[in-house]
């Protein structure tokens, strides 16, 4: 299971860079949750990998 946090934490963290990437080539007209929810996700992810170390 440790494994597989690790792995959407990677996955999730990608997806964070590209919503801010569109946010930004769009000059923030869209909503920024498109790089915020990923981000969430990543986090939450990363810290029960962390925990399960």
């Amino acid at each position: 299971m440790k494994k597989i946090a690790l792995a959407l934490s990677i996955i999730f963290i990608i997806l964070t860079f590209a919503g801010v990437a569109y946010v930004l080539y769009n000059r923030g007209q869209v909503n920024a949750g498109y790089a915020v929810v990923p981000m969430v996700f990543s986090l939450t992810f990363t810290s029960y990998y962390r925990n399960k170390k």
